[in-house]
């Protein structure tokens, strides 16, 4: 099967991440971290919308209610998308001022799960923290350098979580009920060479998609085995995250990102830092909601 990687937006994102499918308004939301930036692709209208923040962004997903719920440098926020207006909800990280928020993603019961870490990346300051759909807030791990990819096996019953510097994919049996997480294991670790794991996603057969930083691709791997399966080159050495979407879940959108880049890397990589899209030969599944 010839696959065709095609760039959608060359957003030149200082750090595009945590790509989610909007099924409602068949858009795609992303953000650029460093850019302070919420981004919506439109794939109908090949057009980009952008609200501009004052704090570092390090996810964005969609509200059953309407609008985003946030995870901020300064914790977790509502943004009505009309006015554009910011309400926090929680802030569990004030007395660390260094640390911000990186990636988040939500269950299928709209919990939120998104995790801290530290801005210079030099120390396990971060945490991994679950939002209720009804506000309460707990911290479900902690002892995290940079927090990234999360996700959810077909059955809800393992969680799938990424602390980058580990190199590791750790899986944690998941209660769909509760939330609770248990008896972690490792089923993924990046080889050498091949850049770190970022963000990821998983597809309806159950297997995992990892956007490597540093490894020029987007990699597909089988969590009962613990092997690489599959592979997307991405002409961006810093694959941040990726997600599916369309109105039949069978395309794989990437973020990329062109921080740290030299100018010359930069110029041997112009669309770093963009939206990139391919079909990859399976479906994923739909984008979970936050419930409150």
């Amino acid at each position: 099967m010839v696959r065709k990687l095609e760039l959608v937006w060359d957003g030149k994102a200082e750090l595009g991440e945590g790509p989610a499918w909007d099924h409602r308004s068949a858009q795609l939301v992303w953000v650029d971290i460093l850019g302070k930036r919420v981004h919506w692709y439109d794939p109908a209208r090949g057009t980009n919308r952008t609200i501009q923040l004052a704090q570092r962004v390090g996810a964005a997903v969609p509200r059953v209610r309407g609008g985003l719920v946030l995870a901020l440098e300064n914790g977790f926020h509502t943004l009505d998308l009309e006015t554009q207006r910011l309400t926090k909800l929680i802030d569990p990280e004030s007395g660390k001022p260094g640390n911000r928020f990186n990636d988040g993603k939500c269950d299928e019961a709209g919990r939120f799960w998104a995790g801290t870490m530290h801005m210079e990346e030099n120390s396990p300051s971060g945490a991994l923290y679950c939002l209720e759909p009804d506000g309460t807030l707990r911290m479900a791990a902690d002892g995290i350098t940079t927090s990234n990819g999360l996700a959810w096996s077909p059955d809800g019953r393992t969680m799938y979580y990424i602390d980058s510097p580990t190199r590791r994919v750790t899986a944690y049996d998941y209660s769909p009920e509760t939330g609770a997480i248990d008896r972690p294991r490792t089923v993924v670790t990046i080889p050498e060479g091949e850049g770190l794991p970022d963000g990821m996603t998983v597809d309806e057969e159950g297997m995992i998609w990892i956007a490597q930083w540093d490894g020029w691709q987007v990699s597909r791997w089988d969590p009962a085995s613990g092997v690489k399966i599959d592979s997307i080159r991405v002409p961006a050495a810093r694959a941040t995250s990726c997600t599916f979407g369309g109105s039949n879940y069978d395309e794989l959108y990437i973020t990329t990102a062109r921080t740290g880049l030299s100018e010359q890397e930069l110029a041997e990589q112009p669309h770093a830092g963009g939206l990139f899209r391919v079909k990859p030969g399976v479906k994923g599944r739909p984008t979970c909601f936050y419930g409150g």
